[in-house]
This record gives C-alpha cells, structure tokens and sequence, in this order.
C-alpha cells in the first residue's frame, strides 16, 4: 500500500479533532519532516493562524505582509522558501490554510496530494469538532454572526466552468446580511440576501428565508418556487412586518443563460473585458412583504471571460458621515482593480476597500459580496 493511501486511511480512523497530530507524526516518519505547521484562514480571511501547539516560532500571520505563507495561500500554488515548503490546503476551491513543511529533498507531488487528503479531512470534521473553527476566529463571534456563519455554504468553489467566492463583512458582527449557493443537475443556484433589521432578529430572519428557499431548491424547484416558498414562509411568521430583500440567480452550466428574480436590493455588476456595468433587472417585492406574492424570471447572458460582483446594500449604499455612497464611487474602482485577481482574492479587496471607505472601521451596515468568474463550456 502506498504512503499516501495509507494516510488517507489514518485520517479516516483518526478522532476529528486530532488530524493536525496525525499528519504531524505521519509526514515526520513517512517523509522525514523535521517539523510540521498547520495554518487556517481566519472568518475575515486577514491571516492565517497555526493548530498545532507548541512551536516558539510560528509561520503564518497576516495576509497583507505578503510572506511566504500568505502568498502561497493568495496563488494557490506550492512555494519553497528558506528551506521551507508551502502547500496550499483547498477542497473544491475553498481555501482552508496551509501546510508547511521542513525538510529537504522531499517529494513535492505526493506531499500535494498527502495536502489534498489533510484539507478534505479537516472540512469534513467541521461538523463534529471546534478546534479549527476556534483556529479561525481572532475574536469572539456574536451570536447573530455564529448563526450566520454556521448556515453559509462555504467561501469559495471551483468548477471547470467557473469560479465563485463570497464573503461577509463585519465577519464577527454580521447579523442579517447573507448569501448561498449549490451546483446540481448543471446549474448554479446563487442568492444574495440583505437582512432586516439587526441582532438575532436579523439572523433568524435569514435563516428562515434561506433554508425555505433550500428546501424548494432541494426538491427541484426553480428560483421562482424558491422565491414564493421563502416568501409565503416569512409572511406566515411576521405578517408583512419584516422581509428580506433577495437577489436569486441561477446560471444554465452548458450555455451561460442566468435567470434571475430581482426582489429587492442586492445588485449584480458584470465585467466584460474592459467594460463594467450594472446588471438591470426588473425589481419585484422582497420576500415576505405580502403574501402569497408572486415572482416571475428575467434573463441575462454570461460569456466566457465574464466576471459578476453581487453585492447588498452595505457595500453599494454605503455612506460613512458626509460622504457620498461607496458604490457612487469607490467601489466601482475597487470591482475594477481585482480584474486579476481570482475571485477569492477579490471579494476580499473590494471588501477592504470598503473597510478604508469607512477609515478602516467595520462598516456601519452588514456587507456580503459575491463574485463569479465565468469560464464557459468546453
């Protein structure tokens, strides 16, 4: 049996939170490692932060110090550096941490593939453990923002046909804001939610519209009976007092046709080469604001090499003191600026340009943004 083979078994036999201690031991007899380092991204992804205990010295730190282990988690890509080796950790394009080794004459390409069984592991005891997400928070998460947190899809995914990231801002104050997404049966789902209102109000509203909207989703509805499902189900609770402003899409896999239901604020920008401008839709009722309201679909074209930025009202409509709104301005400039960065860098430059707008502050309302690079068929 292969090494590698072998330590897919172990991670399988190992107790969920101790799988930093199993890849330590087995990386260090297998492969003669002097030492290992396990870094996680943080909820902001600001750095990146070491699960194993212990070192004097530890790798890692924040992001925008661009040092190794910031730069192999930015590109993705395996960096040796000052005897050092950096192996991004990533499942399905969502970024985890990174792996760092110590050794020499190590065998690079199955120690990217022992990487890819350590990030598959970890994400998957997400479920039964807290020590990674403890790993992941540099303070301590509102209760709104836990829920929050607890019920997003991941922050990245990768497709052959496209790339997709979003992220939430303030990450441990966040109440009502949201977004979601799900591949299935050649089609890509995304909805972008602002909240209403704030605190555990704003969080459980969300909660309730997304998984009505997952339950229709999941028994094959399309984004109108996710629209109306969502919308019949708020109502039912709160009477037309609160709703959720939704932007719902879904993009055909095999030609590129996004249907979209426009209900309510969260807007969509595309970039077509050199040209950005907004996505114009129809805007319907927001959720629950009625009931028994009804939805109908519009209809826009993606073509390869096309980038969209979703975006709520915290980020477009943003306007700190006297200023003007962010979106009137700067984050037009900012969506500019990340032409090449992959969208898991992106949505984290736009968002930090939204952070300066508010003098580096948390913005004053919830932000979510979400960017799709569109790769098209084959």
């Amino acid at each position: 049996m292969a090494a590698d083979d072998d330590f897919g078994a172990l991670l399988r036999a190992t107790a969920p939170d101790r799988l930093v201690e199993a890849a330590d031991e087995y990386l260090r007899e297998w492969y003669g490692v002097a030492r290992v380092d396990v870094l996680i991204a943080d909820y902001r992804i600001s750095g990146l932060w070491p699960v194993l205990d212990g070192h004097e010295d530890p790798v890692g730190g924040v992001l925008r110090d661009r040092g190794a282990s910031a730069r192999c988690f930015a590109g993705q890509q395996l960096i040796i550096e000052d005897g050092r080796v950096f192996l991004p950790l990533t499942v399905w394009g969502e970024r985890v941490g990174v792996l760092v080794l110590d050794g020499d004459d190590l065998d690079l390409d199955r120690l990217a593939e022992t990487a890819d069984e350590l990030a598959i592991a970890i994400r998957a005891a997400d479920r039964d453990t807290d020590r990674y997400r403890r790993a992941r928070r540099r303070e301590r998460l509102t209760m709104a923002a836990e829920m929050q947190w607890d019920l997003l899809p991941g922050r990245s995914l990768s497709h052959p046909r496209f790339e997709l990231a979003g992220q939430l801002e303030p990450a441990y104050q966040v109440a009502g804001d949201h977004f979601d997404w799900a591949v299935t049966d050649e089609k890509l789902t995304i909805t972008v939610l602002n909240g209403y209102g704030g605190g555990l109000a704003a969080s459980a509203l969300a909660g309730l519209a997304v998984n009505a909207m997952r339950n229709a989703r999941r028994s094959g509805g399309d984004i109108v009976e996710q629209a109306e499902l969502a919308s019949d189900t708020v109502f039912a609770h709160h009477g037309g007092e609160k709703h959720v402003a939704t932007l719902l899409l879904e993009a055909d896999l095999r030609t590129g046709r996004v249907s979209a239901v426009d209900a309510g604020s969260p807007r969509a920008f595309r970039i077509r080469g050199a040209k950005l401008s907004p996505i114009t839709l129809d805007q319907q009722l927001p959720l629950g604001m009625f009931g028994e309201a009804r939805y109908s679909i519009q209809s826009f074209m993606l073509e390869p090499g096309d980038r969209l930025f979703i975006v709520s009202d915290g980020v477009h409509a943003a306007a700190p003191g006297d200023r003007e709104p962010f979106g009137e301005a700067s984050m037009l400039a900012a969506v500019r600026a990340t032409r090449l960065q992959p969208p898991a860098e992106a949505v984290g430059s736009v968002m930090r340009g939204l952070q300066d707008y508010h003098d580096d502050a948390d913005p004053d309302d919830d932000a979510v943004i979400v960017c799709l690079d569109w790769h098209g068929t084959d």
